[in-house]
């Protein structure tokens, strides 16, 4: 599935930038293939429009922001606001007439100290997160990066319990390569998924989580809100619990931008900000690596012969078989590159 190709991908939020980077200044970005830019309107909040002036196709991520909180081009001042309304033309001199030109505009939201957008009418609202509100938890943001890899693939591995052996062998993996079992619970924006995982404890974990045990167990319960985000709320023997928001926003069919933060119910004193995210930034080190390494184009059937599979894999089919679900209702077909690499099958031959 190519996802730029996919319309109805377009009825999403996706967190596309942290707050704190959306200073005096508009911030470009690329979401599914399209140019946006990003600004903060006359009350602080996030807008957003195509980068592309309609005037002589600058982009206004080149440009400036005004004191009343328009966007302006910085080629001949042109302003828009959030709606993508031309506001003012600088050059235009005829009280009487007032120009009706117009650029694409953007549904964009704060929420969780990032801005959101969606390109269409969102089918659901942004993803909740309880422990947002919940005064005995802490904040801690741990990365924003673009990967080279598909976020299908992303929210796949989020969800694969087969893996921890050998991806994550120097971090938590258990030699013990049998994946733990899952129980599950579907809804109309994605499915919650239960299991307890048994996991290496080393020395930086025994000192973030406060078990000095060589091994521990991880009460795991997984949500996935539809398309590309995932939260992942661990609950250790102890009570601590580590709770982990993870959103793979597709900037093309091949890249997608890496968003985490982690809310945690300890506090600073009892483990450093710094030490949570250096053991989580090697855990998602050892994920990006092999991710990197896969096709970009994900088959949604699971017959396409283009990908083998096995019981463990029942939360990525149960992902590829929602996605082709939402293509039908919404009559759309799945869209796959024009050249589609050798299956196992052909290889051998």
């Amino acid at each position: 599935m190519l996802v730029t190709q996919q319309k109805i991908l377009r009825r999403f939020w996706y967190p596309v930038l942290p707050m704190d980077q959306l200073a005096d200044k508009p911030v470009p970005f690329t979401l599914l293939g399209q140019a946006i830019v990003i600004w903060k309107d006359q009350d602080g909040k996030p807008a957003a429009t195509i980068d592309r002036c309609c005037h002589r196709t600058a982009k206004l991520s080149k440009g400036f922001c005004t004191a009343d909180g328009k966007i302006a081009c910085g080629y001949h001042g042109w302003e828009f606001d959030g709606t993508g309304q031309c506001t003012r033309i600088p050059q235009w001199k005829d009280a009487g007439r007032t120009p009706k030109f117009k650029i694409d505009a953007y549904h964009a939201k704060e929420r969780y100290g990032f801005v959101w957008v969606a390109l269409d009418d969102p089918m659901f609202d942004i993803p909740e997160i309880p422990e947002a509100s919940d005064p005995s938890f802490r904040r801690i943001p741990e990365f924003y990066e673009p990967w080279n890899v598909n976020a299908l693939r992303v929210l796949e591995n989020a969800f694969d319990n087969a893996h921890f052996t050998y991806v994550h062998k120097s971090s938590f993996g258990d030699p013990d390569p049998t994946p733990s079992e899952m129980t599950y619970e579907e809804f109309p924006w994605g499915f919650r998924t239960h299991s307890i995982v048994r996991v290496q404890n080393p020395d930086l974990q025994k000192k973030n989580l406060g078990i000095e045990e060589g091994m521990t167990t991880r009460d795991n319960t997984r949500t996935w809100f539809m398309p590309f985000f995932r939260q992942l709320r661990i609950r250790y023997p102890n009570g601590l619990v580590h709770c982990i928001q993870t959103g793979a926003t597709p900037i093309d069919d091949t890249r997608s931008q890496l968003v985490q933060f982690v809310y945690r119910n300890d506090s600073e004193a009892e483990t450093p900000a710094a030490s949570v995210v250096a053991f989580d930034r090697q855990v998602t080190g050892e994920d990006r690596e092999i991710l990197e390494a896969t096709e970009y184009d994900v088959p949604l059937s699971a017959t396409s012969g283009e990908e083998f599979h096995m019981p463990s894999d029942k939360p990525g089919m149960l992902m590829r078989r929602r996605f082709i679900s939402l293509l039908a209702e919404a009559g759309e077909t799945e869209i796959r590159r024009a050249t589609k690499p050798e299956t196992p099958r052909e290889a051998a031959e």
